[in-house]
């Protein structure tokens, strides 16, 4: 490994760190519009809350773009990512959220669903466990292909800049490229499974849903936050 990888790393950690921040920010922000209007959705205008949905679903595309730059350098940083809690980096799967849990919080968030779009939430399900599925099985292969350790404690590893032999370098950037490629392929099952909900949804129930799906990473983080300060204390 190069003996500027070490620097490289802790840049790529602390620019994600520092866009987080600001992330969370506008989250809070935008979680407070969402309550808001769903709250006084009858005041709004059709146009008015079509805005909301897709700023909103802009900003976290944000998030994405900006955690695929951080793969491209350093894929191990996104397994690991020193911004979170340990509550919360347990509960990633691939790097982020599960796409099937985000489904499943259509029916608790929407209540009022026609018959037809619950149907067709279902099929979505059954489509996007098929692909968990095959991204499970890709990262199984990647992880045995390369006789790695637990991804997890390579993560850790290479998030605080530990120098690796020069025999392993080779499989190394052979794992690295493999699971830049799955990081990718979990983002975009994400990314269109989130937008296909919104083209079933109608725009006050996506107002519902999101606010459930913003509501519910904020609770996660400040739980996972309390959980770790009084481990240290």
């Amino acid at each position: 490994m190069s003996p500027g990888s070490g620097a490289s790393t802790s840049r790529d950690g602390g620019s994600f760190d520092t866009f987080f921040e600001g992330w969370l920010v506008r989250h809070e922000h935008y979680l407070e519009e969402l309550l808001t209007t769903q709250q006084q959705c009858r005041e709004y205008q059709g146009d008015d809350v079509k805005d909301l949905i897709t700023r909103v679903l802009s900003h976290y595309q944000q998030y994405f773009e900006e955690k695929s730059r951080v793969a491209q350098r350093n894929v191990f940083l996104v397994f690991a990512p020193t911004c979170l809690s340990s509550l919360e980096c347990a509960s990633l799967w691939i790097t982020g959220f599960k796409p099937g849990f985000a489904l499943r919080l259509v029916f608790s968030s929407v209540q009022d669903l026609s018959q037809e779009q619950s149907e067709r939430i279902e099929r979505l399900m059954e489509e996007t466990k098929v692909e968990e599925r095959v991204l499970n099985d890709e990262l199984a292969r990647v992880q045995e292909s390369v006789a790695a350790p637990p991804l997890l404690e390579m993560a850790r590893k290479q998030a605080r800049r530990m120098n690796v032999e020069g025999g392993r370098e080779e499989a190394l950037l052979t794992l690295r490229k493999a699971l830049e490629e799955v990081v990718a392929g979990a983002d975009l099952l994400r990314m269109t499974t989130t937008m296909k909900v919104v083209e079933i949804l109608k725009p006050e129930q996506n107002v519902r849903y999101l606010t459930a799906a913003t509501q519910l990473f904020l609770n996660l983080r400040n739980l996972g936050l309390q959980k770790d300060a009084s481990t240290k204390g």
